[in-house]
């Protein structure tokens, strides 16, 4: 007894699935490694050679550099900044619309199902014109890897948005530092600058007593208003300065940028020596990069994509489906349930001058991705040279001030005594007092950029401000 057709075809269709899912199997052109693309793209550099500028350590880098300022109040902001900070927020999203993206690519290599239903009457006498359900499936067979390929770069893409999720926490945490330590120099800028307001209202008046009992002349008074007036106006810039420095990290922080956070009252100290590993080391550990070399990756597996798709195309095709019909007469040979199997092929673009366009277009956007990589970490070793270089170099004026400020006390304390013994008008003493102000908010400034120095050589080598370090490995699905 021969079998129905349905089943002999059902038969016929499974053995071209099990041979189609066989050739579809076979693996894919991997993209180059990461070590690969650093290879190609920076390895005349000579990345294994210590930095050029001096002073850096070449210990491993290390995380959680955060903790190295004992400021806990700061790190409580940080992570206020991480909860709340609208930008990174935007930032997040994007791996959702990333993760959505993948999983279009992978259900594409999957046979989509359809359900159809289909009833009706006939009104004179309510019988069933034709009713009937039918399941119908359709199946790209990716023989040459196209839609595995596209899995793939959409893989990519989301490891590289998650390394950008990561490399905006770090710089929003880097941010919030330096937000924090320019709230604390501007105030007291703000608080030196009042004491110096003060100071030459002083020598005003003293001004003024000299002209009014002989010695003293008018134009000593009026270049003493002069002064004040100028005194005054560094006074409102450092209010304002530090106004603006609160609303800056309020914003960071999320919050209502009201000026009404208060700052520390004052600078932390230096932490030790940062160490800095070597160039090659950093290209392995900054997010921005590891972003990179996914888009490279993604790039690579989009060229595949644009090859295996200028091939002819195998679409296998299944459907089941059962009818009933009290009017319409149906075949004697008619069985339910019926089904049927077939394939097609479809050869795309026979003159292949579109496919030459889209291939030329992700050739370019593979050159361009690894263009991008090498300037993000040419970037990335500038950001380094400089921030050491500029360490060493506020250190050498830090030392300076250091000394032009104990050679400022001294001078004046020497015209304190000369004032005690009569050697000395007062108005002297007061304008030592005034130059010694000046110096030591100078040694204030260069201390508040030591420590953005010191949060710009933090994000630049790509230590993480926290204890723990996520490395995203990616979605694999090749």
């Amino acid at each position: 007894m021969q079998p129905p057709p349905f089943y002999r075809q059902c038969r016929c269709a499974l053995a071209c699935a099990t041979v189609a899912v066989m050739v579809a199997g076979c693996s894919l052109r991997p993209p180059p490694s990461p070590e690969e693309i650093r290879h190609q793209a920076v390895g005349h550099l000579r990345l294994e050679s210590p930095w050029r500028s001096g002073g850096a350590q070449g210990a491993a880098v290390q995380d959680d550099w955060l903790a190295t300022f004992g400021d806990a109040r700061l790190q409580a902001l940080v992570a206020e900044a991480l909860a709340y900070n609208p930008d990174l927020h935007v930032t997040a999203t994007r791996i959702e619309q990333a993760a959505g993206q993948l999983g279009l690519a992978r259900a594409a290599q999957r046979p989509s199902l359809a359900l159809v239903g289909t009833g009706g009457v006939k009104v004179s006498d309510m019988s069933s014109a034709l009713s009937g359900l039918l399941a119908l499936m359709s199946w790209e067979v990716d023989l040459w890897g196209s839609l595995r390929y596209a899995s793939a770069a959409a893989a990519d893409q989301l490891a590289a948005t998650r390394w950008d999720l990561e490399f905006a926490r770090q710089s929003l945490a880097a941010n919030t530092a330096k937000a924090w330590f320019t709230a604390a120099q501007t105030r007291l800028e703000e608080q030196a600058a009042l004491r110096m307001v003060e100071l030459q209202q002083r020598l005003l008046q003293l001004a003024i007593q000299r002209r009014d009992t002989g010695p003293g002349s008018e134009q000593e008074v009026v270049q003493a208003q002069a002064a004040l007036h100028l005194q005054r106006d560094g006074l409102a810039e450092a209010r304002l300065a530090h106004q603006w420095a609160r609303r800056a990290l309020e914003s960071l922080l999320g919050r209502y940028p009201g000026a009404e956070i208060r700052a520390r009252e004052d600078l932390p100290a230096l932490p030790g020596p940062v160490p800095a590993g070597l160039p090659l080391q950093m290209l392995e550990r900054r997010p921005d990069l590891r972003a990179a070399e996914q888009r490279v990756a993604g790039a690579f597996n989009r060229v595949g994509q644009a090859r295996a798709a200028a091939l002819p195309l195998i679409q296998l095709t299944a459907n089941l489906g059962y009818l009933d019909s009290d009017v319409l007469a149906l075949k004697r040979d008619f069985e339910n349930p019926t089904g049927g199997a077939g394939a097609r092929l479809l050869l795309v673009d026979l003159d292949g001058a579109v496919q030459e366009a889209q291939f030329m277009i992700v050739s370019a956007q593979q050159r361009e991705a690894v263009a991008q990589y090498v300037r993000l970490a040419l970037r990335a070793i500038a950001d380094v040279e400089a921030a050491l270089a500029g360490a060493q170099v506020l250190d050498e004026r830090e030392g300076e001030l250091v000394a032009q400020a104990a050679a400022q006390g001294r001078a004046l304390q020497l015209a304190q005594t000369g004032y005690e013994v009569g050697k000395r008008d007062l108005r002297a003493v007061e304008q030592e007092r005034l130059r010694f102000y000046q110096v030591q908010l100078q040694l204030l400034r260069v201390r508040g950029e030591q420590l953005s120095q010191r949060v710009d050589l933090h994000l630049a080598l790509g230590g993480s401000f926290g204890a723990e370090r996520p490395l995203f490995k990616g979605e694999q699905g090749r």
